[in-house]
């Protein structure tokens, strides 16, 4: 359905006139990422060219989408900024707190009854401050934007990494933490690094096996998971001409994974039958009125080199299927390799679950080409080998798919349904066929596959494919099955091939719903009362934060030395954890319990200064704060990749980290950190990495002249009595510094909002 048309007619009517001025200025012609940008300045009419990597810029977003497990924290936040109503159109969409277990309805129930405290205050609150709201049911996030809110040549940010799906739609749209969301509900603009810019040319067309997912796979292969950082990924070509809307959905999702800002691709031909297929005809009219405006410019995309800052080139029609894993979204394996290198790296061949859907493969073309796959094993009288589940994306795709027979489908091949809502893909999955931490494969079409992910277990290894892959490896239960070229074993003990999967784009009668699930504010929230129990264990008021004085920055405690990757999952994991996502306290006490001590290469196990002793980390760091005693956390490459989770940024800050030092920051983790109004630091030297030792703290020399620009130093001393000095090569702006200086940027929003 068309939500917020007006201000789709808004930023339509602008953007002409802002685009020609940016070209006028930046004095050639622009990539769509740029076109964007400019229309979206904070100040308006552009006035300057900004520099790719350096500028800090503020942008004025036309809408923000929040889940219901960022959501709390976020709107926690936004209740103490003092607004009536939120400054720009807002949803929250209920789909992390719903466990995978018997199926969709018993589960739903049991969502409803065990976590109904939660998604009543999501409503409440939702309702007094005039956000849109998405009952549990309704569907996956990312999925209800993409068919109800995304348009093309918009901006969006969003608290959840893979915001970025929207860019399927041709839009900029962005996971950001809850902190930058409430600046932008309440009035404020929201500050980024103008990004690099990267071109993803496509050629050629997809056909056979490969999907979608196969390209994002082989990007994630060759960029690495941090090699996006601060960057736009813009997809043009041919090759992206000839994908679905909501094939390039799935593109842009997964690529939260390489660290990119945002990805996105040029309005074409298939944005507007989905916009029409999604009964939003209006935009489609609009946007046709303004078609080379919302894709680059000719110039860029027959001269790229000139335009990006980096050009990766793919041939569609060359591209082979891939399985990406395990243990790392990046590591990318064409299908027919993947059997040699799992018997090389002892990866367990036996596949136990293909699950299929997530925000990032859940839509009907996703259902109809893995469902032909499903239809093929039945009727070539082929039986499972391993267990399959199956999430659709949205209550309209859920009950359109039904009326179509696709879930029939995968119901007789004895697949459990289970609700709209991402489940397995967030740890939110009672996965009943494990015994303890055994070793063992799943394959799976959503975006990330961390260790414990899915099911808590550190020895899953989880492959990430595409649906129509997904299924084919799950009817035959071997991790080296290649379907393009093997052969399997039906029940009549005849050899069979599985044929080429078959899709069909959008439903061929249409998409169909009886209720969808939404809920429309009310126009005056004013007299409603948004009620949190002061002994209840899933929500908590907030408090806000102190801001860290200069005097405490002398004589910091080391609290960890994070060694190797560490994650936001490692920082506060999901899973059983989410209930406590709207208790601060509460879900502080899973801050960094799965970070690895670089001193004795163990979990949750790390030196407490004032005793001695070993302990788990949130417990020496209550400890700490007790005393009044500020801590650094120190970590390696890419810190804080994965979501966009408030919850690691807020943690520490809450327990009295004061700052993080580390290698390199993933792609917003940084900004979290600053809004909190904690210390983001990396090392100028990355060998200064080896210098810290288990017993040091830390002295901030020069933390009283800290100003905009300016690097930080830090003495290091060591339980001997010996020092180091380790200088920084991070700069704060002034808008951060102020963050800082208040304690939060929410702080600043109150101090403003009391004027």
């Amino acid at each position: 359905m068309a939500f917020d048309t007006d201000m789709i007619k808004g930023v339509y009517a602008q953007m002409k006139e802002r685009v020609d001025k940016a070209r006028e200025i930046v004095g050639k012609p622009l990539t769509l990422s740029e076109k964007i940008l400019y229309n979206h300045l904070w100040d308006g009419m552009p006035t300057k060219a900004y520099r790719r990597g350096k500028d800090y810029v503020d942008f004025a977003p036309d809408r923000i989408a929040c889940q219901d497990a960022t959501a709390q924290m976020a709107l926690l936040q936004f209740m103490q900024a003092g607004k009536q109503k939120v400054a720009v159109p807002t949803t929250v969409h209920c789909d992390h707190l719903i466990q995978a277990k018997q199926g969709a309805a018993a589960d739903l129930k049991r969502a409803n009854e065990t976590s109904n405290e939660v998604f009543d205050f999501l409503e409440s609150v939702s309702n007094k401050y005039g956000i849109g709201f998405w009952r549990p049911g309704a569907g996956i996030i990312h999925q209800v934007v993409l068919e109800n809110y995304a348009f093309p040549g918009g901006m969006m940010i969003g608290t959840d990494s893979h915001t970025v799906n929207a860019g399927g739609l041709g839009m900029v749209a962005v996971g950001v933490g809850g902190a930058d969301a409430v600046d932008v509900m309440a009035g404020m603009p929201w500050e980024l690094k103008f990004p690099k810019l990267i071109g993803v040319k496509l050629t050629g067309e997809l056909s056979g096996w490969t999907a979608s997912k196969d390209v994002i796979l082989k990007v994630a292969g060759i960029l690495t998971v941090k090699g996006g950082t601060g960057a736009i990924l813009e997809y043009f070509g041919p090759g992206a001409r000839n994908l679905s809307c909501t094939g390039k959905g799935t593109i842009c999702n997964m690529g939260a994974e390489i660290g990119a800002t945002t990805s996105t691709f040029g309005y074409d031909d298939s944005m507007e039958r989905f916009l029409r297929a999604t009964d939003r005809s209006e935009i489609a009219d609009e946007a046709n009125k303004l078609r080379e405006y919302l894709t680059g410019d000719p110039e860029v995309y027959e001269n790229p080199e000139a335009y990006f800052d980096q050009v990766i080139e793919i041939n569609l029609s060359e591209l082979r299927p891939h399985l990406n894993g395990p243990f790392t979204p990046d590591l990318a394996t064409p299908v027919g390799q993947l059997g040699e290198k799992a018997r090389k790296n002892d990866w367990p061949i036996k596949v136990d679950w293909g699950l299929i859907g997530s925000c990032t493969n859940s839509s009907y073309e996703d259902l109809t080409r893995a469902a032909s796959i499903a239809q093929q094993a039945i009727d070539k009288k082929l039986k499972p080998k391993s267990d399959f589940g199956i999430n659709p994306g949205s209550e309209q795709i859920r009950y359109t798919a039904e009326r179509d027979g696709l879930l029939q489908v995968f119901e007789n091949l004895g697949a459990t349904i289970f609700t709209n809502a991402c489940g397995p893909c967030i740890g939110q999955w009672d996965r009943s066929d494990l015994k303890g931490d055994e070793k063992n494969t799943i394959v799976h079409s959503f975006n990330r596959n961390f260790s414990k992910r899915a099911d808590g277990n550190p020895n899953t290894h989880a492959f990430v494919g595409s649906p129509e892959m997904v299924a084919a490896i799950a009817i035959s239960g071997r991790l080296d099955f290649d379907p393009m070229n093997d052969t399997l074993l039906n029940e009549d003990g005849q050899e069979v091939k599985l044929d080429e999967p078959r899709g069909i784009e959008l439903p061929p009668k249409g998409f169909e719903v009886e209720d969808a699930g939404y809920l429309e504010p009310v126009e005056d929230g004013s007299k409603i009362d948004v009620k949190v129990s002061p002994t209840s264990e899933r929500l908590q008021l907030l408090e806000p934060f102190e801001p860290i004085k200069d005097s405490d920055l002398q004589g910091v405690k080391l609290l960890i030395k994070a060694f190797g990757k560490c994650t936001t999952d490692h920082i506060s994991m999901a899973g059983p954890w989410l209930r406590f996502r709207g208790h601060l306290d509460n879900i502080s006490n899973n801050t960094l319990i799965g970070a690895v001590n670089a001193f004795n290469k163990k979990t949750n196990f790390v030196k407490n200064q004032l005793n001695g002793e070993y302990g788990g980390v949130p417990d020496v760091q209550r400890e700490y704060k007790a005393k009044g005693i500020k801590t650094m956390v120190v970590g390696d490459h890419n810190y804080g990749e994965g979501s966009s989770r408030e919850h690691a940024a807020m943690q520490p800050r809450f327990l009295g980290v004061a700052a993080v030092l580390v290698k390199s920051f993933a792609r917003i983790h940084e900004t979290n950190l600053k809004k909190q109004g904690m210390l983001a630091l990396t090392f100028a030297n990355e060998a200064d990495y080896d210098k810290i030792q288990e017993d040091d703290t830390f002295n901030f020399v020069d933390i009283s002249d800290f100003s905009e620009g300016k690097p930080l130093t830090i003495e290091v001393v060591h339980a001997d009595g010996s020092k180091d000095t380790i200088k920084t090569n991070h700069t704060y702006n002034e808008a951060q510094i102020k963050w800082y200086r208040e304690g939060s940027a929410l702080n600043l929003i109150k101090k403003q909002n009391a004027k």
